[in-house]
């Protein structure tokens, strides 16, 4: 016969509201800190683009359906209380291996993006269906009377969905801003494992609490001992200084791997990457000699052509608008970067910096805010160039940087909707990328403007800067761009037009 005190010293059989809402909120706002910092993992090889973002999403999404599904049908199997502690066990461990993993997988030579893709998806479903499945479970400990169903469902409901909430808040506006991506899981994960260990403490006593302690200790030397590969983890990117072996004072600003930036500390007239001296060649074409402009810049990175037109135009005035804090903290601590009031860096975004400038106010503005396989879409539609247009002089022109392949459907796109806004385009580039469907991608510069451009002289330039580099205009550049879509904020399917086809 079992006494009245013996069921203490065995698992408990109910859980108090408190903690079935903190297990709750807690394990649900996991899954949303996992979903967000994936994107952040993933943005270096795949690129930040609608698609990279749908396929963490609906695999998320896919996640929390099948650990809710599971964890309702086990906690009709087993005990609850047994089976909680070692789901927040394994899924911290899981989330704590997520971003070594990641980037294992990442540094794989080509031809094992299928080992990425399913390393990627694993590190998200098996975290979220575990996280996911304690729900259910709490929801099966909480249930103790019929009468009360709808009352208990709707509340946990409710609060999984307030927990949700906050790990989004937190992690957008909070975490990724302060602490590396890396740092956000491996501590969530630890955080995870020691919540299990307090659970399974609590329900089963301090022997069943040590498998999740040690797995505490051993992922903290892992994380203590493993090297991290950013030189710093911004807001928006991995971003990764690269001394130039070949020019002692030459850096080169990777951001998610890519080559954003090429800097000279000792030298900002050294130009080192062709599509700059693109840029620079076009703006000398209008604006020849060392006449001052008043300069606007969407996109900053390594700052190079401000640097660039302040040390060769005294008297030049840029004003640059870079979305992302992080990049330039690098620009002041890595690349020499040093406030002097011939460029001012605004940190916003630059659809909002644009509709801050005065009308007529700029001589020229620089768009090098495309990078990579990911656009700023909001920045290529006829109402952000309307907006450029209204900002500058009657005689201004627009630079801007392109980078597409394939088939250039983008770049047709985004030439074609400039086309719509000014009077006259004109579009450079290596020869030979315009008419190959099969290139597999490079930088093109567009310059547009109300005036007249002198082609003539902007192929001299470009000769001498560039050699290699054409130039195309006028009605050679209406049929290049065809039938190609016109941008606008309530259609620009940038991402898409970007995949090769």
């Amino acid at each position: 016969m079992t006494s009245a005190g013996d069921h203490r010293t065995g698992p408990r059989e109910t859980l108090g509201e408190y903690g079935a809402a903190a297990l709750v909120a807690g394990s649900s706002a996991a899954v949303l800190v996992v979903e967000l910092t994936s994107l952040r993992l993933l943005a270096p090889y795949l690129g930040l683009t609608l698609e990279t973002s749908t396929i963490v999403i609906g695999t998320a999404l896919a996640a929390i359906a099948m650990g809710s599904w599971s964890g309702g049908q086990l906690a009709d199997r087993i005990p609850p209380l047994r089976a909680i502690g070692p789901l927040l066990a394994v899924s911290g461990a899981a989330v704590a291996l997520t971003p070594f993993a990641v980037r294992g997988a990442g540094a794989l030579p080509g031809g094992w993006e299928l080992v990425l893709v399913l390393t990627s998806a694993l590190s998200i479903i098996v975290p979220g269906a575990l996280l996911s499945a304690v729900t259910p479970m709490v929801t099966k400990l909480r249930l103790t009377s019929l009468t009360e169903t709808g009352t208990v469902v709707g509340r946990l409901s409710g609060i999984g969905t307030a927990g949700a909430i906050a790990g989004t808040v937190i992690t957008g506006f909070i975490l990724i801003s302060r602490v590396p991506v890396s740092g956000i899981l491996v501590g969530l994960g630890a955080l995870l494992v020691l919540t299990a260990a307090a659970f399974e403490w609590r329900t089963r006593g301090p022997r069943a609490a040590a498998v999740p302690a040690a797995l505490v200790l051993v992922g903290g030397l892992t994380a203590a001992v493993a090297p991290g590969g950013c030189d710093a983890e911004t807001t928006y990117h991995c971003a990764v200084v690269v001394a130039d072996p070949q020019r002692p004072s030459g850096r080169t600003l990777e951001l998610d791997g890519l080559r954003h930036s090429y800097v000279d500390l000792d030298d900002p007239r050294h130009l080192e990457f062709p599509y700059v001296r693109a840029v620079v060649a076009s703006i000398d074409t209008t604006y020849p000699g060392a006449q001052p402009l008043r300069a606007y810049h969407l996109g900053g990175g390594g700052l190079t052509v401000p640097r660039y037109l302040a040390e060769t135009r005294p008297g030049t005035r840029s004003v640059v608008s870079e979305i992302d804090p992080g990049v330039v903290r690098v620009d002041e601590q890595l690349l020499g970067f040093r406030p002097d009031g011939r460029v001012e860096v605004r940190v916003e975004d630059g659809r909002l910096g644009l509709r801050r400038l005065a009308d007529d106010s700029r001589d020229l503005v620089v768009g090098d805010a495309f990078g990579g396989v990911s656009v700023p879409w909001h920045l290529t539609t006829t109402e952000a160039i309307g907006d450029v247009d209204r900002v500058l002089t009657p005689d201004g022109i627009y630079v801007l940087n392109l980078l597409d392949s394939g088939p250039l459907g983008f770049a047709r796109a985004e030439v074609a909707t400039l086309r719509r806004q000014f009077a006259h385009v004109a579009l450079t580039a290596e020869a030979g990328t315009l008419d190959d469907p099969r290139n597999d991608g490079g930088n093109l510069v567009v310059v547009a403007s109300q005036q007249p451009i002198d082609e003539a002289r902007l192929r001299t330039d470009l000769a001498t800067a560039v050699p290699g580099w054409q130039v195309v205009a006028g009605d050679d550049l209406a049929s290049w761009t065809g039938d190609a879509p016109i941008l606008t904020d309530d259609f620009a399917p940038v991402d898409q037009l970007l995949t090769p086809g």
